[in-house]
Order: structure tokens, then sequence, then C-alpha cells
């Protein structure tokens, strides 16, 4: 269950798609004026847009710092602007192109926005989660502690020390080399599968409340281990995973909908390399706008 889930990426829509969304909430009535800039007055609904469109510049600033970059920002844009306007640069060709293909990625995301991401409801997302706990194998974790040194003779004098009524947790906190030592050697639970082979092993052929009589070596050191607990394996619970599962049923109505639009479409190209370089990626790409999710956000 755990890979499963855990490969459920988290989907972006990109900022046109969250420009578009913002810009249905406001009504005129109620949008604040701002600021003006020559006349022309600038909305709150502006300074918002602004700071969703920028996000990545503005992620470094203080929050009550970014209203006021938003503004600079728009200051700059539109000042700039109107000189490009008084030049004849939006005349130029290029220029057109680049405009047109800007509307095309904000349709793009709009259609997703309103066609597609609406079709993942609340029950859809539940529906998926309770499929994928049905799938789920069943099995076993264990939660264990260890204490982990650099030497065999050091695992050897450890043991020993527990022989003669030492405190596993008191020793880990004192001898142990990695970071859960401040935690009395504890490692939480984990299945089959999280952990490196030979101390994956010895754990789970160990009974609860005992501690390994011979040291484990690993390529991280030489490990004293102590079983705490034994039980089934627990799924995740809903709240944990639910946005992960609306981005993958996202992600999957997306390419659904793509894959079935390029097979009705008339797609010809006349590029020999392109062509051939085109040939591998038959599967629908993310946009470029990012409203597609990417690919295993989280590695295991």
């Amino acid at each position: 269950m755990k890979h499963s889930f855990r490969r459920m990426s988290i989907v972006t829509l990109g900022a046109a798609t969250a420009m578009l969304a913002i810009a249905g909430m406001a009504s005129a009535q109620d949008d604040a004026v701002v600021a003006t800039i020559n006349g022309q007055p600038v909305t709150e609904s502006d300074l918002t847009m602004a700071i969703t469109d920028l996000d990545q510049q503005f992620a470094q600033l203080p929050e009550e710092q970014r209203r006021a970059a938003a503004l600079s920002a728009i200051v700059e844009i539109r000042l700039l602007s109107a000189l490009s306007e008084e030049k004849g640069l939006g005349d130029d060709e290029n220029f057109k192109k680049r405009m047109e293909l800007l509307r095309q990625r904000a349709l793009h995301s709009a259609y997703i926005e309103d066609e597609i991401a609406s079709t993942v409801t609340d029950e859809a997302v539940r529906a998926r989660y309770d499929e994928e706990i049905a799938k789920a194998p069943a099995g076993e974790e264990v939660r264990a502690r260890h204490i982990i040194v650099k030497t065999k003779e050091e695992a050897d004098a450890i043991i020993a020390e527990l022989d003669g009524g030492g405190d596993f947790e008191a020793i880990a906190k004192e001898k142990s080399t990695d970071g859960a030592a401040a935690q009395g050697g504890d490692l939480g639970y984990f299945a089959q599968g999280q952990m490196v082979p030979a101390f994956e092993q010895a754990a789970f052929a160990m009974e609860v409340g005992s501690y390994s009589k011979e040291p484990v070596e690993t390529q991280f050191g030489w490990h004293v281990i102590k079983l705490e607990d034994k039980r089934s394996k627990q799924p995740p619970a809903f709240e944990q995973v639910s946005e992960q599962i609306r981005s993958l049923l996202l992600r999957e109505t997306y390419f659904e909908t793509v894959s079935k639009l390029r097979e009705e479409a008339d797609v010809e190209v006349t590029d020999p390399a392109l062509k051939a370089a085109m040939e591998p990626a038959a599967a629908p790409a993310a946009p470029a706008d990012g409203a597609a999710p990417a690919e295993d956000a989280e590695q295991e």
C-alpha cells in the first residue's frame, strides 16, 4: 500500500488557471481600488492575480510585503506595456503569435478547471481510496529501536551491557550514532521493504520485547536491535492521502481526455527528425503551463 500511495503525485494547475479562477471570484462592485496609474485603477483582485502569477518571485518575501511588491510589479508592467504600445511593439507578428499562444494556454487551463477538475468529486476520491485499500495486500509491520555504532566490538559491548540489565533507551541516547539516538533509538513502525535487508530480516524474526543477541551489520554500521511491537499493517488515513488521490484522478482524467483528442485529430509532423523524436513520446505530455501533474514527486 505504501508504494501505491507514495507514487500519487500532487497536481499544480499553473498560474493561468489560478488567475482565471480568481478573476471569477470578485465582482466589480466589491473589488476595491487600491491605487491608480495614470488615472487607471489598480484593484484588490489585480493585486491578488499578480501575487498568484508571480508567486515564485514573491515566495521568499514575508506575507506583509507581498501586496506592496505586487503593486510595484503592476506599476512597472503597466508603464512599460504602455510604452510598448506607443512604439507599436504590439503590432509585431512574433508578439501576436506569442499572445495567441498565451491565449491558448489560458483556454487550456480553463478547460481543465471547468471541465476536468470539476469531475473529480469528493465521492470519486473516497471511492478510489476504498478501492486502493481493498487491493492492498495484507501484511505485518513492526516497531523497533536500534543502537548503531561503528565497530562490532562496540556492538558486542553494548549487548553485554544489556545482558547485565542495562536500559536500552538510555544506552541508545548515550552511544548510538544516528539521529534516532535522541528518541532512545526509536525507529517507529515500518513494513517489509522499507529498511535495508539485513536489518529488516533480523527485526521481523525477533520476538516482541527481545533484543538482538548478535550485532547486525549493514552498510551504515553495526546495529543492536530491540523489537517493541508487531501489528497488522495499517493503511494511511483517508485524510492523509485524499489530496494525492485527487491529483491522481485529475491526471488520469486529463490523460484520457487528451489521448482521445489526439486519436481523433489530424496531426502530421513533416520534419523527419522531429517526427522521429516524437514517436517515443506518443503519450500525452504535461502541458506547458503545468496543468497536468508530474511523475513521482516523492521517491522511495
